[in-house]
């Protein structure tokens, strides 16, 4: 599938593991590189719109490293927000036990911006899912903090981890989403080209 990417040198402009691994579910041969991005925004940007600026200046600063001959750069941006408050990495135990807390009980949205950048084209797009945790009580807030990494998660959690399994009661949209990349609309502007 997706014979018309074997003109191209795919790469994957992020380091998270989960996106490796949901673009490896593709079947799509590729790479990984990184680039680092002063990650500001205007803090009266809506969730979509954030996502997906950041995603393009991802794309864009790796475009600013790269000649983009040949090359299909894929970035993406996950964002959770409640409540139209955006809720980012937490920097501490505190902060991911307040994340966590404020998501308990009630319904959240994550949303992903992605952006495919060649030497001739550049789209981007955006997916949104709905979440719900159930009410979730401070010891399993804790267990959670405790012996999983929610620091580098938007939203303090991980759906694929423990607290995923045991507090996500309801989800509307993509799953793999939630996770970081949205596959199955990636696939499909993917198919496009």
């Amino acid at each position: 599938m997706l014979d018309n990417l074997k003109k191209y040198r795919i790469i994957l402009a992020s380091q998270s593991p989960r996106r490796r691994n949901l673009l490896k579910m593709l079947d799509v041969d590729f790479e990984t590189a990184s680039v680092d991005v002063d990650e500001s925004m205007d803090i009266n940007m809506n969730p979509k719109d954030a996502s997906i600026f950041l995603a393009e200046k991802k794309a864009n600063a790796f475009s600013m490293i790269s000649q983009l001959d040949n090359e299909l750069i894929i970035t993406a941006d996950t964002m959770v927000y409640l409540r139209n408050r955006i809720l980012g990495k937490p920097e501490n135990f505190v902060d991911a036990f307040k994340t966590i807390s404020s998501l308990s009980g009630h319904w959240h949205t994550v949303v992903s911006g992605v952006c495919i950048m060649t030497k001739d084209l550049n789209t981007s797009f955006s997916v949104e899912t709905e979440v719900h945790f159930k009410k979730l009580s401070e010891q399993e807030i804790r267990y959670y903090i405790e012996n999983y990494q929610p620091y580098d998660k938007a939203g303090a959690y991980g759906i694929q981890e423990w607290i995923g399994y045991i507090g996500i009661d309801c989800i509307r949209g993509s799953f793999y989403n939630v996770m970081g990349l949205p596959v199955q609309r990636l696939y499909e502007e993917l198919k496009k080209l």
